[in-house]
């Protein structure tokens, strides 16, 4: 089984294009999480291999979906990728303090996100 990459994003548009545009990336399947909740029980199956979240999710958000997986050991080494439209500018740092590898403004490329994850994921 090839590992997976959770996109965690409940706004239909950009799951859509999230997942057309992370889709053929080299020995990794997309799978797609609606809420922080979801994508908790999806870090459980162990073949998580990198995590694209957006911040602002129903219940539980982006900020606490970040902290939680760093705060498990296991995780240490999983590559997330944070993505926003929050306007506030402290988020880009936050996020990172919080543990995340990078942050996309919304909008933002689509292929820069792609090939930043190739980077994180040493595929490209």
């Amino acid at each position: 089984m090839r590992p997976l990459i959770l996109v965690v994003e409940d706004a239909e548009e950009c799951c859509a294009g999230l997942e057309v545009a992370l889709q053929g990336l080299d020995g990794f399947e997309v799978s797609l999480a609606r809420s922080a909740e979801e994508a908790m029980r999806t870090l459980e199956s162990g073949r998580v291999g990198a995590l694209v979240t957006d911040l602002h999710l129903p219940v539980m958000d982006g900020f606490e979906l970040v902290e939680r997986v760093r705060r498990d050991r296991r995780f240490d080494s999983l590559p997330i990728v944070v993505t926003s439209g929050d306007s506030d500018p402290e988020t880009p740092a936050r996020v990172l303090r919080l543990g995340a590898d990078c942050f996309f403004a919304k909008p933002y490329s689509l292929n820069a996100l792609r090939f930043k994850l190739e980077e994180l994921l040493h595929v490209a």
